[in-house]
């Protein structure tokens, strides 16, 4: 037991209002801290009053608040939730110095949110599944009793597993629970409690004054009740209510003592009421939420809510908020062999069939495959396309569009106005929007993208925590142009990724829903910038006088007319933009627009990689379109940290064994070597690159021996060295370690490998050059013997590069010591006397002066000049008579 009379340093607390998850996340938390106390910030419901009066006192040490003095505590555990506004007087501790908090939740971010030392915030059914699953982690015992408690608050919070937000955790978290003993007869008696005669009549009253309203195309339910005593299992009554009358959005509002309470319910995406809880002081989740308002009557909140759900509630979907444009189609007279190929070149399962605009009807692949099975790919379109079809008004709102889809069977529904073709809706756009999700327009894909629901996420605090101020400025602007011109705009990529795994990253990317190059010439109109664009790609760079730039691009689709061909670039939409990328993990994208700005979209469960640091493709085929990510797919495992996915692993080997990677060109396989050379420690991906023998794409001649691993180590280790020198040069790693990777090549297939890879500048022929002349130079540095100035001599004309690979290649110690002084004591050596001084001495320029300046560097080199004035002395003795010959020619003029 805690002695109440020594006040605890560590003090574990929830919300106010506490339900059964508070409770079971305060009792779990304790056997995470087990010397710190358990203390309510204030109310609990009433039902869980009662019920520690009957058995929890028996079992739990919990402290009243007034045994607490908030100056004693160093340690604040906060459980089920993070808002300073709902734990009472603890929150007077946030912010204060020595204080160090704690934070374990699954709430939706909020404004209110209190930043914790450490915070564990996971998006699941209840808070108690986060603690349970770090209890199992630890192999920490739990009582029965305690298993018990838990399993009931992680019922209570998904609706016994039956609400949305439930997630296959918590079925976990209580499958462990019953292993550990949860009593579930205790549990259905505290869930399954026959109401009182008082709660029945409360529920009459709340289903007598309910009326509904309708709110941009959303309709409500709004119910309100008074009583001068509290009533227990206020949110059970108002959930059996919702459950009765099979509302979708339901507030009920009861003004009970001198309080008024609010529970509300939602099982569709446009209301979201967290979010209306939060701003009347309360919270929750999009699909349920509560609040407890003081000091105001029962008409004043009502006027507060109906405010704040004109002002909240996203109007209703309407078909063109849901349509995939644009249309992919064939004409009539089309051949069944085309529409075949444009199916495969677009992985869709449905094409139109339009004529000048006018919609004729549509075929299906299981149509067309049958066709050219029975050999009859020549045959028209217009011969076996179903004619029977329905369409929508581009503003028939979600309802008609669902009733529509689900009565008549559909597999896809045109959006026809005056006539014209703008979009089409897929049994997978209204699958998304039926599961809760956001609408994000679509290109008419079925299967192929199905897979998975779009997942969501406000990411706009992390953005602000993440990213320089002036990143953030220009990111708002960008949104605020494309808002300007009705076209979305998204920030995707590497960006994206790297602020999820915290890495350091500001290279900006924007995809345009709408013209690109149209939006980059708009910016430049009302912002400092300037644009460079490619019309022939839909792509523009923005480029800031600070020289920042943004890399702004159409969304395009992109197809391969054969395996390692560069790809085919169309218009498309953000999401066929996303599904032509890589990996999952690069195709998460960020809405810029005001309205949903923050907003990370996630279609292909990219965050879930990131979680569990997989890479995986797309689809199966990736590598066969573009084998070049195989490398890819090592230079992220190995950057990461990450492991390659199982189904990923199995076809790059695939690839390999059907040889895919020789189609790749030079250049393109060039361009990744490099950038796998350029990461901060390739020998992993090389070794990689190995294991799926790969290195035979770069040259046959190569391969991964001890010696070659010894070569890549002592690179490794002569770069670092060299690093630390601080030398005010640039030189490129990745060029020391492909002399290394290369090594066993002679230098006429070097050469022949760096023509092949399309190597032909100027710096590349150095490279070859150099390359070629590195075993006489490493014979010249083991029989070296003359002073500094023949070895600058002897090292001066050849790149940092090569000289770092030779001293990491040698085995000689003294060729080591020889380069090394060169970087360290030779190579910055200069001349500080000037030509112009030469001439205000009395010299003629001429051939003389490279022939001075070289004596003088000499001297410097050999600790012969130590200073400026050194090198004047030296001038004026060895050159005394050319001063008095200037002078004299100078004077006869």
């Amino acid at each position: 037991m805690i002695n109440t009379s020594q006040h605890p340093e560590e003090v574990i607390t929830t919300h106010i209002n506490a339900d059964f998850d508070a409770l079971a996340s305060m009792i779990a938390a304790r056997k995470l801290y087990p010397k710190a106390a358990m203390v309510f910030p204030g109310a609990q419901e009433k039902n869980l009053r009662n019920f520690f009066l009957h058995s929890a006192s028996y079992l739990f040490d919990f402290l009243k608040l007034k045994h607490v003095k908030l100056d004693r505590i160093k340690k604040l555990i906060l459980v089920d939730t993070r808002q300073k506004s709902r734990i009472g007087k603890f929150g007077d501790l946030v912010g204060k110095k020595g204080i160090e908090i704690h934070i374990y939740d699954h709430h939706p971010h909020s404004d209110d949110d209190i930043k914790g030392d450490l915070e564990v915030i996971r998006q699941c059914g209840a808070a108690t599944t986060i603690l349970t699953h770090i209890i199992k982690e630890r192999k920490i015992d739990l009582t029965p009793d305690e298993a018990t408690l838990m399993c009931l608050g992680i019922h209570e919070d998904t609706g016994s597993f039956t609400f949305s937000s439930t997630t296959p955790e918590d079925y976990e978290a209580a499958a462990w629970l019953s292993s550990r003993g949860a009593n579930h007869n205790i549990i259905a008696d505290m869930l399954t409690r026959e109401l009182t005669a008082e709660q029945l009549w409360l529920l009459n009253d709340l289903t007598r004054s309910a009326s509904k309203k309708t709110i941009n195309g959303v309709e409500v339910v709004i119910t309100k009740v008074v009583r001068d005593e509290y009533v227990g299992d206020f949110a059970v009554l108002v959930h059996k209510l919702m459950e009765m009358e099979n509302l979708d959005v339901v507030f009920a509002l009861a003004q009970m003592e001198d309080r008024v309470y609010l529970v509300a319910r939602s099982r569709i995406p446009e209301v979201n009421v967290g979010d209306i809880a939060a701003a009347l002081g309360g919270g929750g989740h999009p699909q349920a939420a509560s609040a407890t308002i003081k000091s105001k009557t029962l008409a004043q909140v009502e006027r507060s809510l109906n405010a704040l759900l004109r002002n909240r509630i996203r109007p209703t979907s309407k078909a063109k908020d849901m349509m995939s444009s644009p249309v992919i189609f064939v004409p009539p007279d089309a051949t069944v062999k085309r529409a075949a190929n444009l199916m495969t070149r677009y992985n869709i399962n449905v094409l139109l069939v339009i004529d000048n605009e006018e919609l004729k009807g549509y075929i299906t692949r299981q149509v067309v495959e049958k066709a050219v099975f029975f050999g009859l790919e020549q045959l028209k379109v217009s011969d076996y396309m179903n004619i029977e079809y329905s369409t929508v008004g581009p503003d028939t709102p979600l309802k008609e569009v669902k009733d529509l889809i689900i009565r008549n069977k559909l597999r896809v529904l045109p959006v026809v106005d005056k006539g014209k073709v703008l979009g089409v809706i897929t049994r997978t756009d209204l699958l998304n929007i039926l599961v809760g999700e956001p609408v994000v327009p679509d290109l008419l894909i079925e299967d192929k993208l199905g897979g998975q629901s779009v997942r969501t996420k406000n990411m706009a605090n992390i953005l602000k925590e993440r990213l320089p101020r002036k990143i953030i400025e220009r990111l708002k602007s960008l949104g605020h142009v494309a808002d300007m011109l009705g076209y979305s705009a998204y920030l995707v990529g590497g960006l994206v990724r790297d602020v999820l795994l915290h890495r350091e990253n500001f290279d900006v990317d924007i995809v345009i829903e709408g013209d690109g190059i149209e939006f980059a010439h708009e910016y430049a109109k009302h912002y400092e910038a300037r644009v460079r664009s490619h019309k022939k790609f839909g792509t523009g760079v923005l480029i800031f006088p600070d020289g920042f730039k943004v890399d702004v691009a159409t969304a395009r689709m992109e197809y391969y007319e054969s395996p390692g061909s560069p790809p085919i670039v169309q218009t498309s939409s953000l999401r066929m933009d996303l599904y032509r990328r890589d990996f999952t993990i690069n195709t998460l994208a960020i809405k810029l627009n005001k309205r949903d700005y923050g907003t990370l979209i996630d279609y292909f469960g990219g965050q879930r990689d990131i979680k569990e640091k997989v890479i995986r493709v797309l689809h199966n085929l990736s590598f066969v379109e573009d084998p070049t990510r195989v490398f890819r797919a090592i230079r992220f495992e190995q950057r990461f940290g990450f492991k390659i996915g199982k189904l990923t692993l199995a076809l790059i080997k695939n690839a390999v064994k059907i040889d895919a990677l020789k189609e790749i060109s030079g250049h393109r396989l060039f361009t990744e070597l490099k950038l796998i050379l350029s990461e901060s420690d390739p020998i992993k991906a090389i070794e990689r690159m190995n294991e799926f023998n790969l290195l035979q794409y770069i040259s046959p001649e190569i391969a991964y021996t001890e010696k070659l691993r010894k070569l890549l180590e002592e690179i490794k280790s002569v770069i670092a060295w060299y690093k630390l020198l601080y030398l005010e040069e640039d030189f490129e790693p990745w060029q020391v370690y492909w002399y290394g990777l290369t090594a066993s090549l002679e230098a006429k297939e070097f050469a022949q490998l760096m023509e092949f890879m399309g190597i032909v500048d100027t710096k590349s022929k150095a490279m070859i050059s150099q390359r070629e002349k590195s075993s006489n130079l490493m014979h010249a540095l083991h029989a070296f013997s003359g002073d500094n100035y023949e070895l600058y001599t002897l090292l001066s004309s050849y790149d940092t590069e090569i000289l770092l690979y030779l001293m990491a290649r040698t085995s000689s110690d003294k060729t080591r010591r020889l380069i090394s002084l060169y970087f360290t004591k030779l190579k910055g050596t200069e001349v500080e006397l000037s030509g112009k001084e030469l001439i205000e001495l009395g010299m003629k320029p001429g051939p003389i002066f490279k022939e001075i300046f070289e004596e003088i560097l000499q001297g410097r080199l050999n600790q012969e000049i130590q200073s400026k004035e050194d090198e004047l002395a030296l001038v004026r003795e060895r050159y005394e008579d050319r001063f008095q010959s200037d002078q004299r020619t100078s004077s006869e003029h």
